[in-house]
């Protein structure tokens, strides 16, 4: 089965949709780590389009708290402002959505789904630090997360803990294949707010016959999305931060 993997979409509807163009059959089925809402303009667009074509899809702390099941005290003052102008936006079927995501890890056809750590859905793992912290948590061979923006790779195999190789910034994609008696923990990055100085979106395809893992990056018009976050009247930063992937 060939998996589209998606995280961190964050109502950002150009950049998904550039991703499902670049991927026109190349997938069977779409799952997400997470965080279809939050910063962006397009949020009952990127909703409405979850709701008919993820198949498995966890909450992000976004997710919760444009929802009503976080408290928005705990984000920052431009995340605050962007998760209450959602809530104001949402119908009643996309609200009734949010609430019914589940919290990962959540099992999907011998991988898994995390949107931060294997021990808390909310705690972000940004280097090899953070990840040999929780290896010995994860409960099988294979899991993706997402909440960094930051699309990396960390393995182990072949009997030592490794970072796997990211994609080059002058190249569109990498291709890992993957050791069935290793343990992996990848990133699929951010399809609508990558955050590791690449302004592309991220995403990743996964293949359970041949164990290939890909993770790519693909152009979208980030102007129009900053034009729609300009004219919805959300925090300027949100708009000009997509054009530096910061």
């Amino acid at each position: 089965m060939r998996y589209l993997i998606l995280s961190d979409l964050h109502s950002n509807w150009e950049g998904l949709d550039a991703v499902l163009e670049s991927t026109r059959g190349q997938y069977d089925r779409i799952v997400c780590c997470g965080d279809l809402v939050g910063y962006g303009p397009d949020p009952n667009r990127i909703l409405n389009w979850a709701r008919s074509n993820l198949v498995a899809v966890i909450r992000g702390n976004h997710d919760r708290g444009c929802c009503a099941q976080e408290s928005l005290e705990w984000f920052n003052p431009v995340a605050k402002a962007a998760n209450l102008w959602t809530i104001g936006q949402l119908t009643p079927e996309n609200m009734q959505y949010l609430r019914g995501l589940p919290a990962g890890p959540l099992p999907v056809d011998g991988f898994q789904l995390i949107h931060g750590s294997p021990l808390d859905e909310d705690e972000y793992l940004l280097n090899a630090t953070d990840v040999r912290n929780v290896f010995d948590y994860l409960e099988c061979g294979l899991s993706f997360f997402g909440h960094t923006h930051l699309q990396c790779g960390y393995a182990y195999a072949g009997g030592y803990f490794q970072v796997m190789r990211q994609v080059d910034p002058f190249v569109g994609e990498i291709c890992h294949r993957l050791d069935p008696e290793g343990v992996y923990l990848i990133n699929a990055g951010s399809v609508g707010q990558p955050r590791d100085g690449d302004p592309r979106a991220a995403f990743a395809l996964f293949d359970s016959e041949t164990l290939e893992v890909v993770q790519r990056r693909v152009v979208y018009d980030c102007e129009t999305t900053r034009k729609k976050i300009e004219a919805a009247g959300l925090p300027e930063i949100l708009g000009l931060r997509l054009a530096i992937g910061r």
